[in-house]
């Protein structure tokens, strides 16, 4: 086994935990988040196959990566693996919009924190494809559901690294599993079929993700609610995912939180809420959210995961 280091620059108002910690992709594997030492592990998959990459942040504005790999790395190893973690801590997005929309629209400082933090980006998977098949496993079921069958894909189809470590399947790999197994190895219920005509259609080529980047917001939105198995809920986290935040993607752990922060634990309506953080406009849906999970970074956090 070699280990290499890796220094990543990161934009000035990045903060590596707000964003590796920011929603509960930290804790499905492959992600494997370190919450006292605040590192973020998890198998990427790269030319010469599978490495795991521990990724921690002791100085400002620089990410110290270590990638364990079974070979030396070559250079455009290595330029996969930035661009990889570029994509999965959102470096190359910009919040400069953001910061100047909260500081024009809240009252009396209310959301002034979130600059000071460094807050505003969410983590996500390497590719499109791990995002979408993760966010159908969060579909109707409790939170421990969602980690039992995303573990159990990763386990069961993903590529080994070690005894310990697998990457995400592929799309191949999943739709070469087939629906019998998706329900009777993973578990994933009435999902199955779903996850199977997705994996089907990304590995035809038939769902081409690099074309979504043409769309405009509104036929994003389209495209993704047309995929089997992904609703509103699903399709307003995916848009977030990809750096879209006009969706509330309001949930059942969402309304209640809320309701607790605003209303005494009473219980609101959606319209309720869509009024409350409306007036950040393209914004609203990230608002919420920074919002509602505030607690999590506290001295006493409240986190469901």
């Amino acid at each position: 086994m070699i280990d290499h280091a890796i220094s990543i620059s990161t934009p000035a108002d990045f903060s590596f935990w707000r964003t590796a910690f920011s929603h509960g992709w930290c804790v499905l594997r492959p992600f494997d988040l370190d919450k006292t030492q605040r590192r973020l592990k998890r198998v990427l998959r790269i030319a010469q196959g599978p490495v795991l990459v521990e990724i921690a942040s002791e100085m400002t504005e620089t990410l110290q990566v270590v990638v364990r790999s079974l070979k030396p790395l070559s250079d455009p190893d290595v330029t996969a693996i930035q661009k990889h973690v570029a994509v999965m801590l959102r470096l190359d997005e910009s919040l400069g919009s953001f910061y100047a929309t909260l500081e024009r629209v809240a009252s009396n400082g209310e959301f002034d924190w979130i600059r000071k933090e460094r807050a505003g980006r969410l983590l996500r998977c390497p590719d499109v494809f791990e995002d979408i098949v993760k966010m159908m496993c969060t579909t109707n079921c409790a939170w421990s559901a969602t980690e039992r069958m995303v573990a159990n894909m990763v386990n069961k189809l993903g590529t080994r690294f070690d005894e310990n470590y697998a990457d995400f399947p592929t799309a191949h790999q999943l739709a070469a599993a087939g629906e019998k197994f998706l329900e009777r190895e993973v578990r994933t219920g009435y999902r199955s079929p779903y996850l199977i005509e997705l994996a089907e259609r990304v590995a035809s080529g038939t769902l081409d993700f690099s074309r979504w980047l043409r769309l405009k917001e509104d036929e994003l939105y389209r495209e993704i609610v047309s995929i089997k198995g992904i609703g509103p809920y699903a399709a307003g986290n995916l848009m977030r995912l990809l750096g879209y935040y006009q969706h509330l993607a309001l949930d059942s752990w969402c309304r209640p939180q809320y309701s607790k922060l605003y209303r005494n634990g009473r219980k609101v309506s959606d319209k309720t809420i869509g009024r409350h953080y409306g007036k950040y406009g393209q914004w609203c849906g990230l608002v919420l959210w920074l919002d509602l999970t505030r607690e999590w970074f506290g001295h006493v956090p409240e986190r469901p995961f």
